[in-house]
C-alpha cells in the first residue's frame, strides 16, 4: 500500500510522475488561505511532506500523527523546530551541495553590481539622464585585488572564496567557527576573528546560517568596525542583520553600499527605507533561483523523502538521532 504525501511545492512533470508512481500524493497549489485549510485537512493521513518557505511549528505538526518524514526544497531549515522533529522520529532532509554554486554566483554578482554601482547607473541610462561622460560623482570601485572578507566558510563560503581568489586575485580572510587548514591552502586565506575581519575587510560577505546564535550577529556595533568605503553584502539569512542598523548605516554613510539577497521580512515590504537608498542592490533572495538547480534541489528532495519512506536513511538527514536503522 503507497504511503501519503503532502506536496506543498509545484514540480516538474517527471518529479510528480515518480512521486505518483511510489506514493499518493496531494498537492497543495498555492499557500494562501484555501491552501493551508487543504494542508490542515490533509496532515492527519500523511506519512510525508515535502515543500518550502513554510513554517512548520509543532501546533501544524501536531495534526499529523502519522507523520515519517519532512524533505525541506532548501538547504536553510530555520523553519523547522529540530527539536520537536527528533523527539517524534520524524527525519528532516534539505538539499545541501546542489545550490552551492549558484548562490556563491549570486553573491559574486552582488559584489560586482555594487562596487560598479551597475542598478544606479543602468537605472540613470534608462531614465535618459545620461548626457555625457560620468565623471567622479557616479565612479566605481575596483573588485580586483581588494580584501574579501567572508563571514561562515562553509560550501557557499567557499565557492565565493574560490570565485574571488582564482578569478579576482583577492586576498581573502574569513571568520567561522574555527579555522580551516584546508580552506587556507586551497586559496591562501586567513582566519580572522570577527571584529578583526570587519575591520580589514572590502567586502563583508555573509554565509552562514540562521541560528540563535547568529540571528541578529550584525548589527550597530558591527557596522561601526567596518569602514566607510566598505561594501556589504547579505546571501544568508535576512535575520542574520540588524536592519535597522543597516538602514542607518547606509544612510549615514558609515559602510559604502550593500548588496543584499535576504531580508528581515520577505517580500520586501514596498514602503522599507533600503529601497529609496541608491548605495543599496536589492534582489528578491534569488540565490538558488535558476532552472537548472531548482529542479536540481526538486530531484534531491524527492530522493531524501522516498528514502526515508522507505525505511532508509536519507541522503541529506538533518537530524541524525531520528533515525533508527
Amino acid at each position: 500500500m503507497k504511503k501519503s504525501v503532502v506536496l506543498y511545492k509545484k514540480l516538474s512533470a517527471p518529479l510528480m510522475a515518480r512521486l505518483h508512481e511510489h506514493a499518493d500524493v496531494t498537492l497543495i497549489d498555492a499557500l494562501d488561505e484555501a491552501g493551508l485549510a487543504k494542508l490542515r485537512d490533509a496532515l492527519p493521513g500523511a506519512h510525508g511532506l515535502l515543500g518550502a518557505s513554510l513554517r512548520l511549528d509543532a501546533e501544524l505538526l501536531d495534526l499529523a500523527p502519522k507523520l515519517e518524514a519532512v524533505a525541506s526544497v532548501s538547504v536553510g531549515v530555520d523553519n523547522y523546530d529540530i527539536d520537536y522533529l527528533t523527539r517524534r522520529r520524524i527525519l528532516l532532509s534539505n538539499t545541501p551541495d546542489v545550490l552551492t554554486e549558484t548562490t556563491a554566483d549570486t553573491g559574486f554578482a552582488l559584489i560586482l553590481a555594487t562596487a560598479r554601482r551597475v542598478v544606479e547607473l543602468a537605472d540613470m541610462v534608462r531614465a535618459g539622464q545620461w548626457h555625457k561622460n560620468i565623471g567622479p560623482a557616479h565612479f566605481g570601485s575596483d573588485v580586483h585585488g581588494k580584501t574579501l572578507g567572508i563571514i561562515g566558510m562553509g560550501r557557499i563560503g567557499e565557492a565565493l572564496a574560490q570565485r574571488g581568489h582564482f578569478g579576482f586575485g583577492m586576498p581573502v580572510i574569513y571568520h567561522s567557527h574555527s579555522p580551516k587548514p584546508e580552506v587556507d591552502a586551497r586559496f591562501g586565506a586567513q582566519y580572522r576573528s570577527l571584529d578583526d575581519l570587519l575591520q580589514q575587510a572590502d567586502f563583508v560577505c555573509l554565509t552562514l546560517p540562521l541560528t540563535a546564535e547568529t540571528e541578529k550577529l550584525i548589527g550597530a556595533r558591527e557596522f561601526a568596525l567596518m569602514g566607510p568605503e566598505t561594501i556589504f553584502i547579505n546571501i544568508s539569512r535576512g535575520k542574520v542583520v540588524d536592519e535597522a542598523a543597516l538602514v542607518d548605516a547606509l544612510q549615514q554613510r558609515t559602510i559604502r553600499a550593500a548588496g543584499l539577497d535576504v531580508f528581515e521580512r520577505e517580500p520586501l515590504e514596498h514602503g522599507s527605507p533600503l529601497l529609496r537608498l541608491n548605495n543599496v542592490v536589492a534582489t528578491p533572495h534569488i540565490g538558488s533561483a535558476t532552472h537548472e538547480t531548482r529542479e536540481a534541489m526538486a530531484r534531491c528532495a524527492v530522493d531524501n523523502l522516498l528514502a526515508a519512506l522507505g525505511g532508509e536513511r536519507p541522503l541529506n538527514l538533518v537530524n541524525p538521532g531520528a533515525y533508527v536503522g
